[in-house]
């Protein structure tokens, strides 16, 4: 096999309007095309599951390749991949700019969008990938207890695993009808001391977790920027960013969701604000899988270019002298876990670096969790993300860190329940780490 590029990998629009995308026979020609790549190289066999699902049906085929894999099993490899893109950001040799021109995760895309047009895809898998929805009746007052209170009932998980297929032992984030767009004012009134590499002044995308699961790391969000006199408001008009959309191929949504969200963020980005989401895999959607849906809008683009991560935010700051250093309280040991929607960001380990400076002692990771959004909670795969996730429990649980972090809080969340079931959780506190820099810098 040739050499694979050294080049840094460029993504190809995605071209999901044109009638030819939704072509199955089209699409089955390029899976085996890469499939058969991929079977002769073999290097991203531990990134997923996809990978080892693909080599198991090629091995146990009639003919060891993969020409002997029936066609009806490739939806087996989709159904694995979770459109993380590790394997093409970090792994991959054969992706552009080399001729080969290998995109695994947007082939995986087109088949999981070909599969919904075909209406294949399960009610529980519509369901809760409509975030908004769930979330605004889960957390209605009064029906939010007893939404809480089912997910901790065993009776109740029994009944939802059955009728909807979430695994009853996944440990399902709390609701808050608190909601943090509800609970958020807009500050302003300090200088605008705009650095070299940053904006002066920040606009929030809340994010539907914020929003109704776990308005606290909002909050802390905000508590930050008060703290470092860096004006903020919040984006006035919000709906889901579109990531579980894309990852279930409903495309349609996401290009209804596009509508909502990218014109108000497009006038924040035009008035000089860096736009700020708490969430990777928001911020990922907006950064960069948005611009390879929408090409050619002017729109999408300036809201890509505007958008940041909030710790490379703050340490674009701090290299630019104006993020105060003042921490006065030790965080101690942190595990801290990079999740796979910032790492393909492209923009170092920006948290890792942050709480340093912070003065924690930090434990990183970096390997995926097993969860990935909604994928970890169905019946079918809950076994797969503890075992995908079981080398980060352990590695997090070592040295007794006194807290457990990720920017991903339901990958936290995965996390720790790991690390409990392995015997390892103890008393380790799980806090993002927004708010790990809010204690850092003695913020009750």
């Amino acid at each position: 096999m040739r050499e694979g590029s050294l080049e840094a990998p460029t993504r190809h629009p995605i071209d999901w309007r044109n009638p030819e995308f939704y072509d199955e026979t089209a699409c089955n020609t390029e899976l085996e095309r890469i499939f058969d790549i991929c079977h002769g190289c073999r290097r991203c066999v531990s990134l997923c599951n996809a990978f080892p699902t693909l080599f198991d049906l090629v091995d146990e085929g009639p003919t060891g390749e993969v020409d002997g894999v029936p066609k009806e099993k490739y939806g087996d490899v989709v159904d694995q991949c979770y459109l993380c893109d590790l394997c093409y950001m970090t792994k991959c040799p054969y992706v552009p700019p080399h001729p080969w021109n290998l995109d695994f995760p947007h082939t995986m895309l087109r088949a999981k969008a070909i599969k919904y047009k075909k209406g294949e895809t399960k009610f529980r898998d519509r369901f809760l990938t409509s975030t908004d929805v769930v979330g605004k009746l889960a957390s209605i007052p009064v029906v939010v207890h007893v939404v809480n209170a089912a997910n901790r009932n065993g009776v109740a998980r029994s009944a939802m695993e059955a009728v909807l297929g979430v695994k009853k032992e996944r440990v399902l984030p709390e609701y808050d009808s608190r909601h943090f767009r509800s609970k958020m004012a807009a500050s302003a009134g300090w200088p605008i001391r705009s650095g070299e590499r940053t904006p002066g002044k920040v606009a929030i995308y809340a994010t539907c977790y914020v929003n109704y699961n776990e308005p606290g790391i909002g909050h802390d969000l905000v508590r930050l920027l008060d703290h470092n006199e860096i004006p903020h408001v919040l984006a006035e008009k919000e709906a889901c960013c579109g990531m579980p959309k894309l990852e279930l191929g409903d495309l349609d949504a996401v290009a209804r969701l596009k509508e909502i969200n990218i014109p108000a963020l497009a006038t924040l980005a035009r008035a000089g604000y860096a736009i700020l989401t708490p969430v990777p895999s928001c911020t990922l959607m907006f950064k960069s899988e948005m611009p390879l849906l929408f090409p050619d809008d002017a729109d999408v683009k300036l809201v890509s270019e505007a958008m940041f991560d909030p710790f490379e935010y703050f340490i674009l700051r701090h290299k630019d002298g104006l993020l105060k250093t003042d921490f006065t309280k030790p965080l101690g040991k942190v595990s801290y876990h990079i999740p796979c929607h910032s790492r393909v960001q492209n923009m170092g380990r920006k948290t890792e670096e942050m709480l340093k400076l912070a003065g924690a002692e930090v434990n990183t990771v970096e390997r995926c969790s097993g969860h990935d959004g909604t994928w970890g909670v169905k019946t079918e795969y809950y076994v797969q993300s503890m075992r995908i996730g079981r080398p980060v429990f352990k590695a997090m649980a070592q040295n007794e860190p006194d807290y457990v972090s990720s920017d991903c809080a339901i990958a936290q969340r995965h996390i720790l329940q790991g690390m409990e079931e392995m015997g390892a959780g103890g008393r380790k506190e799980k806090q993002h780490p927004l708010t790990l820099l809010r204690i850092a810098y003695g913020m009750e």
